[in-house]
């Protein structure tokens, strides 16, 4: 019943921001931590950033300073607003809940949408 829908991606210079946007619906009242995921090719997927309900937040080290994850609960909806993007950003972004700030997320993965970043 829980659906996660990715957006916002697309094809951006090195240095460059993009701003994700993650709606969620569905029975979610028990979801109180969204995290962002990204896949590139030929690597494993990893945890780029969460956030609670309360607003705490984790990062990635490698986007540390960079990226900024927010989340709009009237709205149930999460952010990832992406600056100084490098080619290694490039990858598929999802979103998900999960249950810690460090990772477990559960097993409501959506489309995710594209992030490229190329000169």
């Amino acid at each position: 019943q829980v659906q996660f829908v990715e957006s916002g991606g697309g094809l951006v210079q090195p240095g460059g921001s993009l701003r994700l946007s993650c709606q969620a619906s569905g029975n979610i009242f028990s979801i109180f931590i969204m995290g962002w995921y990204r896949q590139a090719p030929g690597k494993q997927r990893e945890t780029v950033a969460a956030i609670a309900s309360s607003g705490s937040t984790n990062y990635a080290d490698s986007v540390k300073g960079r990226f900024t994850i927010s989340r709009d609960n009237a709205k149930n909806t999460v952010y990832l607003q992406m600056n100084s993007l490098k080619l290694e950003d490039t990858a598929v972004y999802y979103c998900n809940g999960q249950r810690t700030l460090w990772g477990g997320p559960y097993d409501y993965w959506g489309q995710g949408t594209q992030v490229t970043v190329s000169s």
